[in-house]
Order: C-alpha cells, then sequence, then structure tokens
C-alpha cells in the first residue's frame, strides 16, 4: 500500500459500521460517511481510470418524512450512484441519513428527492466537482402496486452438479474459457453467489448476472470461482468489480457485464452493474430474495 492509497481499515474505524449508534430523527446530511474506491480497486490491479463504466443501484425501503402539517409520508427511493465517482457512501451511514428525515417537515416528495440527490453526489465526490450526480426517483406509495418481482436473466448455473471445495478466498485460476473456438454471446446467472461484509463479518447473499461476447467460458469453474466468494470479506461494490476484472483478464471476452443484486439489510439493498461499454444501466428490479 502506498502513501497516496488509504488504508481502508483506517478509514473504517471512523465510520459508524458495526457500532451502537444513536438514531437521528432530523434531518442531517452530515451522516452520510463516505468511503474512496481507490484502495480496494488497488488492491485488484486498478489505478487510475478504469476498464469499466456501470453504476450502484439502490433501493431505500424506509423512507419516510413530515409534511408540512406534521403527517407522516413515505416512499421508495431508487438511487443510482456512477461508478467513476471517487468515493462509495458507507451503507450504514446512508440509512442514518435517511432515517434522519423522519422527523422532518418538507414541503413535498420532490423536495425528498431533491436533497438526496444533492448530498448524496456531494459526498460521493468528496466536495470536488461533482461530474457526474447521483440519480433519485421516488416510489409513492399509490405505485407500490407497479413495482415488480423478477428474476436475473440468464441460463442458471446452478443446474450444475459440481463439486464445489474453495469458500475461502476468490479464485480466478478457476476462470477457463475456449480461447481458441469460435466466439460466442450468452448470458449466465447464479443465486448461490455469497461474501462477508469486512467489518461486521455479516454474510451479504446475491444474486449474479455475466453477459458477454468472446470465448465460451468454462460454466463449472465459473461456478466455482463465483462460490469460491463464500467466506470472502469485501463490501458489494468491490465484489463485482473483482469478478468484472477476474473475468476480463482470464477469459478475455470482447464484451462483458456483471450485475449482482445483494439481499436487503436494514431496508437498503446494494446492485451494483460493471460493464466494458457505455450503455444503459439495468432496470432496478428486486429478485424474490430481495
Amino acid at each position: 500500500m502506498t502513501d497516496s492509497v488509504p488504508d481502508p481499515q483506517a478509514l473504517l474505524q471512523a465510520s459508524a459500521l458495526g457500532k451502537a449508534t444513536p438514531y437521528a430523527d432530523q434531518y442531517d446530511p452530515g451522516l452520510l460517511f463516505a468511503l474512496p474506491r481507490a484502495p480496494q480497486r488497488a488492491q485488484i490491479g486498478i489505478a487510475g481510470q478504469p476498464r469499466f463504466f456501470g453504476a450502484d443501484l439502490w433501493t431505500a425501503f424506509e423512507l419516510s418524512w413530515l409534511n408540512p402539517r406534521g403527517k407522516p409520508q413515505l416512499a421508495i427511493a431508487h438511487v443510482m450512484v456512477p461508478c467513476e465517482s471517487t468515493h462509495i457512501v458507507e451503507s450504514k451511514s446512508f440509512k442514518l441519513y435517511l432515517n434522519s428525515f423522519s422527523g422532518t417537515r418538507l414541503a413535498d416528495a420532490s423536495a425528498v428527492a431533491r436533497h438526496i440527490r444533492e448530498d448524496v453526489s456531494a459526498a460521493i465526490w468528496q466536495g470536488g466537482p461533482v461530474r457526474g450526480a447521483a440519480g433519485v426517483r421516488l416510489i409513492a406509495p399509490e405505485d407500490f402496486d407497479r413495482e415488480q418481482v423478477h428474476e436475473l436473466d440468464g441460463l442458471s448455473l446452478d443446474r450444475l452438479d459440481i463439486d464445489c471445495e474453495d469458500h475461502a478466498e476468490p479464485q480466478p485460476a478457476l476462470l477457463v474459457a475456449a480461447l481458441d473456438e469460435q466466439p460466442v454471446e450468452e448470458t449466465l446467472s447464479t443465486r448461490l453467489f455469497k461474501s462477508n461484509c469486512p467489518v461486521t463479518g455479516q454474510p451479504d447473499w446475491a444474486g449474479v448476472q455475466i453477459r458477454y461476447a468472446g470465448p465460451q467460458i468454462e460454466q463449472g469453474g465459473l461456478l466455482r470461482y463465483l462460490v469460491s466468494f463464500r467466506r470472502h470479506n469485501d463490501f458489494h461494490e468491490h465484489c463485482v468489480e473483482r469478478i468484472f476484472t477476474d473475468l476480463w483478464s482470464h477469459c478475455r471476452p470482447a464484451k462483458l457485464s456483471v450485475y449482482a443484486r445483494f439481499t436487503r439489510r436494514g431496508g437498503l439493498d446494494i446492485n451494483p452493474w460493471r460493464t466494458s461499454h457505455p450503455g444503459t444501466p439495468p432496470p432496478n428490479i428486486r429478485t424474490a430474495r430481495q
């Protein structure tokens, strides 16, 4: 670790993650705690501009505030954080921040959305120029029935009857592709992904979808590789970036996207998407386990 790259553990010790924390009920943007993306990216060999594009799609199910007459209001919030931002927002701090709206009187839902957009955008760029603002969309209660549940598309790797012996740390050597054969284009998915929070050790469960064009990836090795994250400690965003980087290096696809939908914790789910070519982010539609 060079002097120019902050120590991730030292930064986390200053956050609220893993600590008993009182909940504020008055709007407080200072509760947002930002963590730089660079240290984890440095650990997988990414320096400077990453090879990928993408975003982190957040869904907040526990958002409430008061209208000017003191009557509680509520909504589901969809927040999109561009992956080119210099920082992520630590998830517990985001929950504390959202809860701070609960006793705050605001004119309407658009005022809430404006606060979230401005505050998150400032946090993910840490005071520098905002080169890509966070996207915010609030779903009103009258539209809750329109919210969809849909599993990740793709041929399921879970159908494979194979031995999976590596559970401690990611094993990119398991990734193999038919480099001397005709390229293919396919979508693969699994519901068996698990990693752990790097601070609390709590399990993080997810479905993962991989779309690619290029040499055909050997599916058994791919499933074993994804299962090898089972005891790995890292944030959702960094797990997906590691998967993308390992696939790109070992399987040499012409195009690649990796999308993961993690189950919610504390009313919040995080769904990172990374792609080799710019495009429209996937719709933020939850799976059955979310």
